[in-house]
Formats: structure tokens, C-alpha cells, sequence
């Protein structure tokens, strides 16, 4: 699927001075400006990278060494992972964390809405169907639909409907990445006491500790069966980072700390202190089985306050 010119996307979709499209590197982007927020978002992945609630610095993170290019994942924002997390765990063929984070999305949909809080928000709607790419690997059978809304908050929400005869059966996340001014002091809250898979440790199962769960190495922990809401306490920033969730049974916490940094091309050696995902999910014994005809939907609503 190749991505539409941006001057085809600015005549049917562009919002004079709030959504502007151009192209970065080789991939077509869209540029949103509102009082409320500044953010972009790429069509292949469907992939948010940048989102600024007015008077914060970006609660996203992306790293300077990202490739954008086509089939390239973009490092960093809200990748989309989609159906399955991780290496496939049938072990048939595809990409790391499954195809739609490298596939070309269509817009459907871009329009103002009142925000709760006054002005404006932006809704945008991208849409997945099946694919050369996605028929290689089995996967015919399926419709996605992703709904971001930008303003004060974001509100992610990703719909997978099952357009064939038999159960669909997969795993998702929104694999986001948070930027923090230290990852060495930024707690989560909401994980305390949680059972989890430490993948660092042949997947073995571990419990955190109650309170607050604080990163001091290479880290890669998958919780099942929790449902959040978690928050991320972004203490250089004196900022606490919201992230609630729905339909979503996993939570996935990752930082590679200097170690994981230094082979990954796409992120610099210097860059992982600035950076946490706390990711909403639906991996392993938690993976989703849509019936026929039917749908499943996993929400995620970001928010920001000061430090208390």
C-alpha cells in the first residue's frame, strides 16, 4: 500500500492552520497545531510521535536517531502493535511486534470537536485492512480501525473487527514511549505488589514490590491480568503522567537502559535516561479471540498533572 501524495491529503483532509500534511524523510506525515496541543502523527503505523498538551513539554518521546522510512518502525511515540506483541509467538513468519506498525494506514476521517475543557479538539481516524503483507503471514480476515482525539488529553482507541467465518485470535499494545527527565526518577504508581514475567529472567514470574515500582536497570516486565490505571511521576519534570486505560489486561514496562541502548541503531547511547513505556496491552494468556462478526476495542486516555 503506498501513502497518498500529501497535497491529495491536504485538499480532502487539511484544516487551515491545525492539520497541515508534508513529507519527512520518505514518509508522509500530519502536522497538527490547536491552543490545546501540538502533535504529529505518520500514516505508516498509524504512528504518533509528538503530542504537547499547551504549557508541558512533549510527554512523548523520540528518539534522534529514528529511521523514517518505508518498512522502517519509527522509535519512539505510540507505535502500534498488532497481531501479536513481540516476536510471533506460533512461530510462524513476520516482523517484531507484528505488521501494522510498518504498514501504510488509510485516513478516514479529520475534524474538529468541542473539548470538554473549551475550544477544540482534533479527531482523526485512520483505518487497516488486509495486505500483500498481511496475507503472507496468514492474516486475511480482519478490519482495524484507530481513533486518536488531540486537545488538553489524548485518547487513543484501537478497534479490530473480525470480518471472516472463524475466531480471530491476537495480541495488540500501543507500545508508548514517555518521555521523563530521568528514567531514574520516575516512578510508576498502580504496578505495587503485581505479579509479572520478567523477560529479562527466562520469563520467570516475579512480584514487585508495593509502592511505587522504580526502574534502576534494564528492564523488560510483562503484568498480566492488571487493568491499571497506572501513572508515571515524572519528578524532574514535576509532572505526573495519567494513563488510563480499557479493555486492555496487560501492562508492559520497558526501558533498555545503557546495555539495551548501545546495539539498537535507532537510538543513541545517550538517550534511553529520557524515556519509560508503561504500555497498555492484551499479550500471552491475556491475547484477544473476537468471534466472527463481532469487535473488540482497547482505549488508552492520557493525561498530565503538575506534582503535587
Amino acid at each position: 500500500m503506498s501513502t497518498a501524495p500529501s497535497s491529495d491529503l491536504n485538499e480532502k483532509f487539511g484544516l487551515d492552520g491545525v492539520l497541515h500534511f508534508d513529507e519527512h524523510g520518505s514518509l508522509t506525515r500530519a502536522n497538527v497545531t490547536l491552543p490545546s496541543c501540538r502533535a504529529t502523527l505518520y500514516l505508516q503505523g498509524a504512528h504518533l510521535t509528538h503530542w504537547q498538551p499547551a504549557g508541558q513539554k512533549p510527554v512523548l518521546f523520540l528518539s534522534e536517531h529514528s529511521a523514517f522510512t518505508p518498512g522502517k518502525a519509527i522509535r519512539g511515540g505510540v507505535p502500534i502493535c498488532f497481531p501479536w506483541f513481540g516476536p510471533r509467538s506460533d512461530g510462524g513468519p513476520g516482523p517484531m511486534h507484528g505488521f501494522a506498525r510498518i504498514q501504510v494506514w488509510d485516513l478516514a476521517f479529520a475534524a474538529l470537536l468541542p473539548d470538554a475543557e473549551g475550544g477544540d479538539r482534533l479527531q482523526l481516524t485512520f483505518t487497516l485492512g488486509p495486505s500483500e503483507a498481511s496475507r503472507e503471514v496468514g492474516f486475511d480476515d480482519f478490519r482495524v480501525a484507530y481513533e486518536v482525539s488531540l486537545g488538553h488529553t489524548l485518547s487513543m482507541r484501537l478497534t479490530v473487527a473480525n470480518s471472516g467465518a472463524q475466531p480471530l485470535r491476537f495480541e495488540e499494545a500501543l507500545h508508548s514511549y514517555f518521555a521523563v527527565a530521568d528514567v531514574r526518577h520516575a516512578p510508576i504508581t498502580g504496578l505495587g505488589g503485581a505479579t509479572y514475567l520478567d523477560k529479562r529472567d527466562e520469563a520467570k514470574q516475579k512480584t514487585a514490590p508495593d509502592g511505587p515500582l522504580q526502574l534502576t536497570a534494564f528492564s523488560d516486565r510483562v503484568f498480566p491480568h492488571q487493568a491499571g490505571p497506572n501513572a508515571i511521576h515524572d519528578e524532574g519534570n514535576q509532572r505526573v503522567i495519567q494513563i488510563d486505560k480499557q479493555n486492555s489486561a496487560t501492562t508492559v514496562v520497558w526501558n533498555p537502559w545503557v546495555e539495551g541502548a548501545a546495539p539498537m541503531a535507532d537510538l543513541g547511547n545517550d538517550e534511553w535516561p529520557y524515556f519509560l513505556c508503561v504500555e497498555a496491552a492484551n499479550t500471552a494468556s491475556d491475547a484477544i479471540e473476537v468471534p466472527p462478526g463481532e469487535t473488540h476495542t482497547l482505549a488508552v486516555e492520557i493525561s498530565v498533572k503538575p506534582a503535587t
